[in-house]
């Protein structure tokens, strides 16, 4: 007798589903077709990533475990079982540290050399090393009721020593702790003289753990663990309550660093004494300590890649072509006035954007210039043409997000930098970030002001548009361009939005029309009529949107999603989400672009959009979703975002309904199709032609 179809679908775990995405980024440091140093570069991805999921996500199912909570959306149970899938993600990245990657590093003679490992000559370099540049940034402290265990920063690196005999004063305090400065390069290229033909390298820990007996004259040194320690890294302001936020947000960063303890990585050998203290010291249960086979802190070996000189262990260097729908040297207003212009980066280069913005700062008809910014990292490039446009007696506002996480203090420095030239700067709306992307010329030509646009799913971070795939669309558009205008005049006075041609805004009614969309979908499919979604996104937790894909489903609609991260919507469930296809595509790129798609019978709509489908992007920020009017470039974006994805068979996984991924292809099967391949193939310059 087969088991009755369930009635109610239990959604699948957000934590869980995001630790499956670094499995997913994991597997490519596994495959042997991949470049070498490439690989270690996709170890070190996934370490930066697991940081800033403790940073970020287990502080709630922390306390709740401390607590012993047993009911809610965090308890005891959630932080154990998050736990254990953590700690194996860990233990097989450094598994594959030692047993794979170093060892075929070692065989193209790149190392990194352990202190058992080095030569006299090189213990003798190390040696010098140690005394000219480490030593006098060391201050170790031996813990005493005057000397109470120190401050230690997130992320930092630091080292605990267990001690004998007794100190200067006759007395016998044992435990010491030596904190390492960030301003110490964490690995150290060796040179020739005795490196010999080989490039190698040592870290720094390691020089550190090679002369503690140093630091610590006529103590004898005992048990010693490197330590790292990572703490909660949101920052909480309370924008109600703050009359200046840049000021309240400044005060925020300088506590960052010293928020709650989440996760203790110590060294595999330390020992039971010093661990316990130190769990004791920062009121972390058992779970939270990660013995760690090699570095505590491998995201840190991104500086050997750059150091390493061996141009055939990486990916042959992608030039992106100059967007083949534009003219390099031809007016950009010129060419927009006549059509839309689509970018799809970092297939085609971002430069074009950088382009359009340098020639409305530079074109004596442009009179204002309306821009957001969310993240432009530390390139300057974007707000120096903001700078400029300013000195040129244009109007210049920016609408700066200083709460984009981990980008806060560049995002408060840019701010400065262009309020002192005279440019206007606004936060955006309190107790919303600003997400969207979006640029807004404003020009006279004739006796008219017109005004041109430009609107992206990613950033205005010239580093990021490089590797991570997104959309630009640049228009010239009456009604879409007002739309954007009345959505910085919102912005900036907050006052109330009109009605919109176009453009759907969060946190307004960007979920409702999504939803209706979706309905109007399901209702269609149930006629008899087609009905087909497709959407690609970075994310889909919103439970509304999910409850909306799922009645859709049920009632005949064809649904394939796109979703590169975490995902709660289980696929496949028969009699609930059997209509339902999931799909992440984990690249040399990182997915990035929301692109979509929705087919009611003969009625087809294709949106762009900021927004990932989380109930934070709907609710509490500031979001823009708008249509690709033109039914070319629709195609366009169809064919490369959404089918060209669903194609995949190289890079693609497909969600179980477990919450499992399956990967369609093996790693070192032949042939399949790639879609980053193949849109590389279809825009990457000719060899030794430079990016226009």
């Amino acid at each position: 007798m087969c088991d009755a179809a369930p009635t109610v679908l239990t959604l699948l775990d957000r934590d869980h589903s995001i630790l499956a995405f670094n499995e997913r980024v994991l597997d490519w440091a596994r495959r042997s077709t991949v470049p070498l140093l490439e690989r270690l570069r996709f170890l070190t991805i996934v370490s930066s990533n697991l940081d800033e999921f403790f940073e970020v996500r287990t502080a709630e199912h922390l306390t709740a475990a401390v607590a012993g909570h047993v009911k809610g959306p965090y308890t005891l149970r959630s932080f154990e079982k998050l736990a254990v899938v953590a700690h194996k993600l860990v233990e097989r990245q450094y598994a594959l540290y030692n047993d794979d990657l170093m060892p075929a590093l070692e065989k193209q003679g790149i190392g990194v050399v352990s202190h058992g490992e080095r030569n006299a000559a090189q213990k003798a370099w190390v040696d010098e090393y140690f005394e000219r540049e480490v030593r006098p940034l060391l201050v170790p402290i031996a813990l005493d009721p005057a000397h109470p265990f120190p401050l230690v920063a997130n992320k930092s690196l630091n080292f605990i020593v267990r001690l004998a005999g007794k100190d200067a004063f006759g007395r016998e305090n044992e435990i010491a702790i030596v904190k390492v400065p960030r301003v110490l390069p964490r690995i150290i290229a060796m040179p020739a003289k005795v490196a010999g033909k080989r490039q190698l390298f040592v870290a720094l820990s390691s020089v550190i753990r090679a002369h503690l007996d140093a630091l610590f004259p006529g103590r004898e040194v005992g048990a010693f663990s490197q330590f790292r320690l990572t703490r909660h890294s949101e920052l909480a302001v309370g924008e109600e309550d703050v009359r200046n936020l840049r000021t309240a947000l400044r005060l925020g960063l300088q506590q960052r660093h010293y928020g709650q303890a989440v996760r203790l990585e110590v060294s595999a050998g330390c020992s039971e004494f010093l661990s316990g203290f130190l769990l004791t010291q920062f009121a972390l249960p058992p779970e939270a300590l990660y013995r760690v086979h090699g570095p505590v802190n491998l995201v840190r070996l991104q500086q050997m890649i750059a150091l390493v000189d061996a141009p055939k262990l990486l990916f042959p260097v992608y030039t992106p072509s100059y967007p083949r729908d534009l003219v390099p040297g031809r007016p950009m207003f010129d060419q927009l006035r006549k059509r839309d212009v689509l970018i799809h980066q970092p297939f085609e280069s971002f430069k074009a954007v950088l382009d359009f913005l340098r020639e409305a700062v530079r074109d004596p008809q442009v009179l204002a210039i309306k821009q957001t910014i969310y993240r432009t990292g530390n390139d300057q490039e974007v707000v120096e043409l903001l700078r400029e446009a300013v000195g040129r007696g244009k109007e210049v506002t920016a609408v700066v997000e200083l709460k984009a996480r981990f980008d806060e203090e560049a995002n408060i420095n840019w701010a400065e930098s262009l309020e002192a030239v005279g440019a206007q700067v606004v936060y955006g709306v309190v107790g919303l970030k600003t997400h969207v992307k979006m640029l807004l010329i404003t020009r006279r030509e004739g006796a008219e002001l017109v005004r041109y646009a430009h609107l992206s799913t990613g950033n205005y971070n010239p580093r990021t548009a490089r590797v991570y795939t997104d959309v630009s669309h640049l228009t010239a558009d009456p009604e879409l361009t007002a739309d954007i205008e009345a959505l910085f005049v919102h912005l900036a006075g907050q006052s109330k939005l009109p009605r919109l041609n176009h453009v759907w805004t969060a946190p307004f009614h960007l979920q409702r029309k999504f939803v209706d969309e979706i309905d109007k979908v399901g209702n269609a499919a149930a006629a008899g009529r087609e009905g087909r979604i497709l959407l690609k996104m970075n994310a889909l937790t919103d439970e509304m949107l999910i409850e909306a894909l799922l009645r859709a489903g049920k009632r005949g609609a064809r649904i394939e999603l796109l979703v590169r991260g975490a995902c709660m919507l289980p696929p496949q469930v028969p009699g609930l989400s059997e209509n339902v296809r999931v799909r992440s595509i984990v690249g040399r790129f990182l997915e990035h672009s929301r692109v979509f798609y929705f087919r009611a019978g003969d009625e087809e709509k294709l949106y762009l959009s900021s927004a990932d489908w989380m109930n934070r992007n709907m609710l509490r920020r500031v979001e823009l979703a708008w249509p690709v009017l033109d039914a070319q470039l629709r195609q366009r974006v169809l064919e490369e975002c959404l089918k060209a994805c669903l194609d995949d068979d190289r890079d693609a996984w497909d969600l179980q309904a477990d919450g499992s991924y399956k990967r369609l292809k093996a790693a070192e099967e032949p042939g399949g199709h790639g879609a980053q391949a193949l849109l590389m193939a279809r825009y990457g310059a000719p060899p030794g032609e430079d990016e226009v």
